[in-house]
């Protein structure tokens, strides 16, 4: 099997564990704000994730360069720290399969965030993708049949906001540290963040609700929303940012929505057949997107 073979393999089975493990995170969140508000799962998430991180940061610390120091704080904030507490703050009113379903914007806006500011080329398939795949993000925020402002459907705009986010860490990541692997970007990231995300607890009053029956059940699926979700799959996607192309490494969101969605199912969250509509529309536009150009048999129209 050739180099280049194996290479591709690689990025799709990376794609495929980041997909189950990113697609899983939502139920996660869903479970951590049984005892704990939208902030308090957010910063634990965070900070239990930045300790993880500790012995990789104090061995890696030498590689630390102040010109890269703007990238993380992009990447950290951006990418991490905000999208963490839009995501829980969400899902507060939403399922987490919806959640799941609009986290898909990822690479749309990768793509526009690319072109405007990246200087990324784009093409009218591309734009063409784009817009059909916010077509059925609209779709899916109304998946009920009332409009994206009705009752609680507003706060599915947080996670619109968070996937907006993506698209500029997932761009910074590719423009500007390519140069360095997985583990040592999300090792910095979370040093800048993490006790930033500490000091949040410890001024806001924080202490783990004791007098809650799920407490415990709670904090533990914090922490593996903290290991797998933001530790061992954040390394991997960086590292297949590195690998590939931006806009294939957010096409994790093919996949993450239907794993999202077999979780909320079995929560019991109550799901619309409008919204798998929507979520293959939503799917479509980004295959339009990542969809490799068509052959163009100019050789048949050789002069003779």
């Amino acid at each position: 099997m050739g180099l280049q073979k194996k290479l591709s393999i690689t990025k799709w089975i990376i794609l495929l564990i980041v997909s189950l493990i990113w697609g899983s995170s939502f139920i996660l969140m869903k479970k951590g704000l049984e005892s704990y508000n939208f902030y308090q799962v957010a910063a634990l998430r965070i900070f239990i994730s930045f300790l993880i991180f500790v012995p990789v940061i104090i061995k890696k610390i030498r590689l630390l360069s102040i010109k890269d120091i703007k990238s993380y704080l992009i990447v950290g904030y951006i990418g991490t720290f905000f999208p963490a507490f839009l995501f829980t703050k969400a899902e507060t009113e939403i399922s987490s399969s919806l959640a799941g379903m609009l986290n898909s914007l990822s690479p749309l806006f990768t793509l526009f965030i690319g072109i405007l500011i990246y200087g990324t080329k784009g093409g009218n398939k591309k734009i063409l993708g784009v817009l059909i795949g916010l077509l059925g993000a609209l779709g899916l925020i109304c998946g009920t049949g009332a409009s994206p402002f009705a009752g609680n459907n507003w706060f599915s705009f947080f996670v619109v906001l968070a996937t907006l986010f993506y698209g500029i860490s997932i761009n910074e990541i590719k423009a500007r540290l390519s140069h360095l692997d997985g583990i040592t970007i999300s090792a910095f990231t979370f040093l800048l963040i993490g006790p930033v995300a500490g000091l949040w607890l410890l001024f806001s009053g924080f202490k783990p609700e004791f007098n809650l029956p799920k407490h415990a059940e709670s904090m533990a699926f914090i922490a593996i929303l903290a290991l797998f979700s933001s530790v061992i799959a954040a390394i991997l996607f960086n590292n297949l940012i590195r690998m590939s192309s931006s806009v294939f490494a957010a096409s994790a969101t093919y996949i993450i929505p239907f794993f999202a969605l077999l979780w909320g199912i079995s929560y019991g969250e109550r799901v619309y057949p409008q919204q798998i509509l929507f979520i293959f529309i939503t799917v479509t536009g980004i295959y339009l997107i990542n969809r490799p150009p068509i052959i163009k048999f100019s050789f048949l129209l050789k002069k003779k």
